[in-house]
């Protein structure tokens, strides 16, 4: 699951119910100033920043960066498979025992530990740190989320807003300042690595015909010389830059950051912040019992998939085989600026026109260029069409990550905590699966296990989107 996804889906996972629930109005709540209260609203943020402009580039690079033996694509697989199971236990236990600031800042040195780790990237290190930072990923979305509510509470009263008005602002601030580290990440990679090293040639026509969708990833890396890794130091001076990012986020928090205490942990007994299997049995029991959510499946499984492919499949099997690893950063610069853009305006658009339209341009954007990604025989003389395939990528990125969170919402009013964290887990196995053949199958073959989900996908939430129709005519 994409950063961005989970943030989203804390957000549904009953965070800010837990904590605008409580009507009691006490001074103590307001001891921290309007003022103060958008200072840490401005340090969250750029603590994100600085710590996702490592992580999401270094993601972004790891099937090329790291390819021998699969150990990049591997590596981020054993980061969701840890993620789900810290969704399913941890978020919770550590939040209540460490409180929200220390919670973050804890759970970026797991980050920083797994920028550490590719300074010497073998399965030993490597697999060791995507555990970690997978457990710690949770955690820390969870704390954010915690905090940006808990604080907008406080501001609202204050203010005399709605709470639902001032929450939508801080987070709308917050993803406005945290999705441009896509771009400074990018920036920074491919500025490393932007001089073409010395000793690599030219591919040769030959070699060119074998990357895009029919790029066999157990053969064609051998010979194709835009895919041999960069020079290690190179390699060396950016794991540093983005080690020395984390190392500043982690600063900011810890040297700026207020801390707070919740209106909800006054009433919450003690038992109740031990470790506990409850959400897990939730989940599956939800499953089980709701017939929207078996056909919701393949959607939701599309979503993890699609942001694998992007991340680790366009990024090798197109990219850095025809135009070299030092492009990477600048073509991803653009799906990022284009998914942010469009998540930013969809999610203010489908109050208008409801989620049915924004579903029919995700499959139209998504299934068509799946469909061109096959047909298509990537050339460097074609530069723009790489930079136009991942603006599309973007925004049916946007669309599937708002639009499907949102969908859970609506369905799911009376179970949101069950409901998304089938989401979590759901996606995040898109992602374990995606990674985990990523580097044993053809690219076509990925492009056809996508389309696949896609079109299932989109047939069964047709179905969905017509019995809960018939089901609210029936109730009105």
């Amino acid at each position: 699951m994409t950063e961005k996804g989970i943030e989203m889906t804390e957000m549904g996972n009953g965070y800010q119910n837990s904590v605008t629930s409580n009507p009691r109005k006490k001074t103590e709540d307001n001891q921290m100033s309007k003022k103060t209260i958008l200072k840490n609203v401005v340090v969250v943020s750029f603590g994100f920043l600085f710590l996702f402009t490592s992580f999401q580039s270094l993601s972004n690079l790891q099937s090329s960066l790291n390819k021998e033996d699969g150990l990049g694509t591997g590596g981020l697989s054993i980061v969701y498979g840890a993620l789900v199971v810290s969704c399913m236990f941890f978020p919770a236990f550590i939040v209540g025992k460490f409180g929200c600031k220390w919670t973050v800042a804890l759970s970026m040195i797991c980050y920083i530990v797994y920028m550490a780790a590719n300074f010497y990237a073998v399965w030993g290190t490597m697999a060791v740190a995507s555990i970690i930072v997978g457990l710690g990923a949770a955690p820390l979305w969870s704390a954010k989320c915690t905090y940006l509510t808990q604080t907008a509470v406080w501001y609202a009263k204050q203010t005399g807003a709605t709470e639902d008005d001032v929450i939508n602002r801080f987070f709308g601030f917050f993803f406005m300042v945290f999705q441009t580290s896509q771009v400074w990440g990018n920036l920074i990679s491919s500025t490393v690595f932007s001089q073409r090293p010395e000793n690599i040639t030219e591919p040769t026509d030959a070699e060119l015909e074998l990357c895009g969708s029919v790029f066999d990833p157990t053969v064609s890396s051998i010979n194709n010389t835009n895919l041999a890794r960069p020079p290690i130091e190179k390699v060396y001076i950016v794991c540093g830059i983005y080690i020395a990012c984390g190392c500043v986020a982690f600063l900011i928090i810890v040297g700026l950051l207020d801390r707070i205490q919740l209106d909800k942990d006054k009433d919450i007994p003690e038992e109740d912040r031990r470790l506990s299997p409850k959400l897990l049995i939730a989940t599956f029991r939800h499953w089980w019992d709701s017939p929207y959510q078996k056909l919701l499946m393949p959607l939701t499984i599309y979503s993890g998939i699609e942001q694998a492919f992007i991340t680790g499949d366009y990024t090798k099997s197109y990219i850095s085989c025809t135009l070299g690893i030092w492009n990477v950063g600048y073509v991803m610069i653009c799906y990022g600026v284009v998914d942010a853009i469009c998540s930013f305006t969809f999610g203010r658009l489908v109050q208008y026109v409801g989620h049915i339209p924004f579903f029919i341009l995700a499959f139209l954007v998504h299934g068509g260029t799946l469909i061109a990604l096959l047909i298509w025989k990537p050339n460097p003389d074609q530069l723009y069409l790489f930079y136009i395939f991942a603006a599309l990528w973007g925004m049916g990125d946007a669309v599937i990550q708002t639009q499907i969170n949102a969908l859970y919402g609506t369905l799911f009013t009376k179970k949101p905590e069950a409901a998304f964290a089938n989401y979590k887990l759901l996606e995040s196995f898109g992602f374990i699966v995606a990674f985990s053949y990523s580097n044993y199958l053809y690219t076509s073959t990925k492009l056809y296990i996508a389309l696949g989900c896609l079109v299932s996908g989109m047939v069964l939430y047709t179905i969905v989107e017509l019995i809960h129709r018939r089901k609210r005519s029936r109730e009105y």
